[in-house]
């Protein structure tokens, strides 16, 4: 299994080929490629590559999958006895991006193919139900009889 960890939006992330991280908003369109190019470790089957602080030549390649708001955060602050109380909310901007392939040296060490990706997904491709008697799955609760002693 190979990962690598990068910084981004001031936060460092552990990233795999294949699966998506939301991280702070990137300048970019959605569906465009994005190569980041801030990678601090790389670990490949075992075999690990560690920058002072970034390792020269690493790249991990991913592309912008949407970009949306984050969760609103509630900042409530008051001073007691004073009569003063301020609420303000906020909500994050956040990218979603898809990793694609972890590169050192122009060489991919890891990638992912995509084809989940680029098959829509239809009733086709969605198994169908197991035909047959439908049986109700209703289940029985029996009640407990036993009694509870007295404290």
């Amino acid at each position: 299994m190979s990962y690598a960890i990068i910084e981004t939006g001031g936060k460092q992330l552990r990233v795999e080929p294949g699966r998506f991280y939301d991280i702070e908003l990137l300048p970019v369109e959605p569906e465009e490629r994005v190569i980041i190019e801030n990678v601090l470790l790389i670990s490949n089957d075992g075999e690990v590559s560690i920058g002072q602080p970034f390792i020269a030549g690493a790249t991990v390649e991913g592309t912008v999958m949407r970009h949306f708001r984050g969760r609103k955060v509630l900042v409530y602050k008051m001073k007691p006895k004073k009569k003063t109380r301020k609420k303000r909310g906020h909500r994050q901007e956040i990218t979603r991006l898809m990793i694609n392939s972890i590169s050192m040296n122009g060489s991919a060490i890891a990638s992912f193919s995509g084809e989940l990706q680029d098959q829509p997904v239809t009733e086709e491709t969605i198994a169908p139900a197991p035909e047959g008697d439908a049986e109700d799955v209703t289940s029985t609760v029996e009640e407990d009889t036993t009694e509870v002693p007295a404290t």
